[in-house]
């Protein structure tokens, strides 16, 4: 490719002005750095001499108050939860636990599970028959034939409604047919 005199000069000179901002930067960049330090050893300096001073007075005085005070407190309701869970929560727990061991002792013996599989079904039907008697309980009815017939019928009827939404909506291509220009009717299939 062969570029004219002309050109050549400009690219070259385009060259000599980007090294020169090259080299610019660098110096730019050099001291910039050169300040960055010096701004970081001040604010180390300043760091050093007022702020920790500020600190730790502020810390010794306001807030190391609070933690002893806070540790002592700490124990005391340490002390006292365990003092209330030995004495009040434990023995409720293991009398807990021990009526239920023996309800299952007791729950394991079958003529006893015998008895009380007969006396509650004995006093279930009383109690049943008892309260139709006085008018506390309905007796409810069972559901006759009827109920399933009407039943069956919804069913049959939502099939039906379903089945004509899905015929109304479906996408045939067959249902539409085009009009030919030669003037010939168009003939249609009937699906099988």
């Amino acid at each position: 490719m062969g570029l004219s005199r002309k050109r050549r000069r400009d690219i070259k000179k385009l060259r000599g002005s980007a090294s020169d901002v090259w080299s610019e930067q660098r110096e730019v960049l050099e001291h910039a750095a050169k300040v960055l330090r010096a701004a970081s050893r001040e604010a180390a300096t300043v760091a050093r001499d007022d702020v920790a001073p500020r600190v730790k007075s502020a810390y010794e005085k306001r807030v190391q108050p609070g933690i002893d005070a806070g540790v002592g407190s700490v124990r005391s309701a340490a002390s006292a939860t365990r003092d209330k869970f030995t004495d009040d929560v434990l023995p409720a727990v293991s009398g807990a636990l021990g009526s239920a061991i023996a309800v299952l002792d007791i729950a394991r013996n079958k003529q006893l599970r015998d008895a009380l599989k007969s006396a509650s079904a004995s006093g279930r039907e009383l109690a049943t028959k008892a309260g139709q008697r006085v008018g506390l309980i309905e007796v409810k009815p069972k559901p006759g034939p009827g109920t399933y017939i009407l039943i069956g019928l919804g069913v049959v009827a939502a099939a039906g409604i379903a089945y004509a939404a899905w015929q109304t909506l479906r996408a045939d291509d067959d249902l539409w047919v085009e009009a030919e220009d030669d003037g010939v009717p168009v003939e249609t299939s009937a699906k099988p």
